[in-house]
C-alpha cells in the first residue's frame, strides 16, 4: 500500500505519460519493415521522430509521408493524428462508453484536464459532443475534398486522400500525401484552388477554436451575447489574427512568392498562410522562399498558436490576449483588467504569464542548443524550434537534414508543446510542491 501511494500519479502526470506511451507504440509500428515502401525498416530514431510529430499533431517530418510509408504506415500515422488531436483520454472515454463502462470521478478529472474544461460537472456530455462534432466536421471536410481529389486520383484513392487530409487538417497536424506530385510539396499544387483552400482553412480554424468553444456555441447557437467570456475572446483573437495576418502576408509577399499568382491565388495563399501557422503546418507557398518579413510574420503567428483545449499548440490566443490586456491596464494605470464588461481574475493572469515565460525559456534554450549541435543559422534554428514547440510543422527545409542529437531535441520540444509546457512543468513539480499556510513578509522591488 505504501508503494502504491508513492507511485500514485495525478491527472496531469497520467496525461503526460499517456502521450509518451502512444508515441512509443507508434514508433515501434513505424519502425517495422511493413511500414516502409522500401521493405527495409527505417532507423528507430526516425520512427520515433515521425511518431512524436504525428501524436503531437505537429507535421515536421524527416521523410515524405507518401513516398516513404506504405498504406499500413500511413494508417498508423493517421490513427496517431486522430488520437493526438482529440487527446488520448477523450478517445479512451469513447471506448469506455462503447463498452458501457462506468466513468468514475478519477476519469472525469483527467478528462477535465485533458480538454481544458472549466469544471468536472458535465464533462462526459462535453466529450460526447466533441466526438460528434469531430466526426461531423471531418466527414463534411472529407466529402468536400473528395469532390476535387476523386476526379484527379480515382475514386478509392481520392476518398482515402480526402479522409486523410480532412483528419490531418482538423487535428492541425500538417501531414499530407501530396508527395505523389513531388516530395515535400504540401498543398502548393492547390494554392489557387478555392474548394481545397476554403475546406482546409475551415477545418484548421474550427479545430483550433477549442472544445469548450464548440460546447458554448452548441449550447447558445448564434446568440453571441450569451457566450462565455472565454469564447468571446477566442473568436475575437481568431478573427484579428486571420484577417490581420492575411493582409500583412500579402504586403510582405506581393512582389515575391505571390508575384506570379492570379488575384484569386494571391487571396487564397495570403489567407492560407495566415491560418496555417496557427498551428496546422500545411503550406501553399514555399516557406524557404519567403521574405524576411514573411518569415518573421510566420514565426509570430506560430508563437501565438491556437486556443486552449483545441487540437493546436502555441502560447495560445487567450494567453496572449490576457497579457496584452494586462499591459494596457498597467499603461492606463487601472486596477482591473476588463474586456466585454467582465473582469479577468488574477489567477488567469498568473497562469498566462507563467505559460508564456516557460514557452520563451524552452524556445530560447532550444534555439541555442540547435545552433551549437547543428550549426544552423539563427533564423533557421529559431524557425525550426518555434515550429516544433508550437506543434506547427512548417519548416525551411532543414528538418530532414538534422543530426540524431538535433532530432531528439526537436521531438522533445514537440512533446512539450503538445502536452503543454506549463502542464508539463506542473507534472514535474507536483511531487516536490509543499503545501503551507505560512507566508513570508512582503517587500517591494523595482520593476521596469
Amino acid at each position: 500500500m505504501k508503494l502504491y501511494r508513492k507511485i500514485r500519479l495525478n491527472s496531469i502526470q497520467i496525461i503526460a505519460i499517456g502521450f509518451a506511451g502512444i508515441i512509443l507504440l507508434g514508433a515501434l509500428l513505424l519502425s517495422l519493415s511493413i511500414s516502409s515502401r522500401t521493405g527495409r525498416a527505417i532507423p528507430f530514431i526516425d520512427a520515433l521522430f515521425t511518431s512524436t510529430s504525428a501524436t503531437c499533431v505537429t507535421g515536421l517530418v524527416v521523410y515524405d509521408t507518401y513516398t516513404q510509408f506504405t498504406l499500413f504506415g500511413q494508417l498508423v500515422i493517421l490513427c496517431q493524428i486522430q488520437v493526438g488531436g482529440l487527446g488520448f483520454m477523450t478517445v479512451a472515454t469513447l471506448f469506455l462508453m462503447m463498452a458501457r463502462r462506468k466513468i468514475g470521478l478519477t476519469e472525469r478529472g483527467m478528462l477535465t484536464e485533458s480538454v481544458s474544461a472549466f469544471q468536472i460537472g458535465g464533462i462526459v456530455r462535453l466529450v460526447k459532443r466533441v466526438m460528434i462534432c469531430a466526426a461531423l466536421f471531418e466527414g463534411v471536410g472529407a466529402v468536400l475534398l473528395a469532390i476535387r481529389f476523386c476526379p484527379q486520383m480515382g475514386a478509392l484513392t481520392g476518398i482515402y486522400n480526402a479522409i486523410f487530409h480532412s483528419v490531418s487538417a482538423f487535428c492541425n497536424a500538417g501531414f499530407d500525401l501530396m508527395g505523389r506530385f513531388a516530395p515535400y510539396t504540401s498543398l502548393i499544387p492547390y494554392q489557387s484552388d478555392i474548394l481545397v483552400n476554403l475546406t482546409m482553412m475551415s477545418l484548421i480554424v474550427i479545430g483550433g477554436l477549442g472544445f469548450v468553444v464548440w460546447d458554448d456555441i452548441w449550447e447558445h447557437k448564434l446568440s453571441y451575447a450569451r457566450y462565455r467570456l472565454h469564447t468571446k475572446i477566442v473568436l475575437l483573437a481568431t478573427l484579428i489574427l486571420i484577417v490581420g495576418g492575411a493582409v500583412l502576408f500579402y504586403v510582405m509577399e506581393k512582389d515575391n512568392t505571390l508575384a506570379d499568382l492570379s488575384p484569386t491565388g494571391q487571396i487564397m495563399t495570403s489567407l492560407f498562410q495566415s491560418v496555417t501557422p496557427r498551428t496546422a503546418g500545411f503550406s501553399t507557398a514555399d516557406t524557404g522562399a519567403l521574405t524576411e518579413g514573411g518569415i518573421a510574420l510566420t514565426m509570430l503567428l506560430m508563437m501565438i498558436g491556437a486556443s486552449p483545449g483545441s487540437t493546436g499548440g502555441g502560447i495560445k490566443t487567450t494567453t496572449v490576449m490576457a497579457i496584452l490586456l494586462a499591459t494596457i491596464s498597467y499603461i492606463r494605470n487601472t486596477d482591473d483588467i476588463n474586456i466585454f464588461h467582465r473582469r479577468l481574475d488574477t489567477g488567469a493572469l498568473k497562469r498566462a504569464y507563467g505559460s508564456a515565460t516557460i514557452y520563451i525559456v524552452l524556445a530560447v534554450t532550444g534555439v541555442f542548443l540547435l545552433i551549437t549541435t547543428q550549426g544552423l543559422h539563427v533564423k533557421n534554428a529559431a524557425f525550426e524550434v518555434i515550429s516544433a514547440i508550437s506543434t506547427v510543422g512548417l519548416s525551411m527545409g532543414t528538418t530532414h537534414e538534422l543530426s540524431v542529437v538535433s532530432r531528439v531535441l526537436i521531438l522533445l520540444l514537440m512533446y512539450c508543446g503538445r502536452v503543454g509546457s506549463l502542464t508539463l512543468a506542473m507534472a514535474i513539480m507536483a511531487r516536490i510542491r509543499k503545501k503551507t499556510n505560512l507566508q513570508n513578509p512582503e517587500e517591494k522591488i523595482i520593476i521596469g
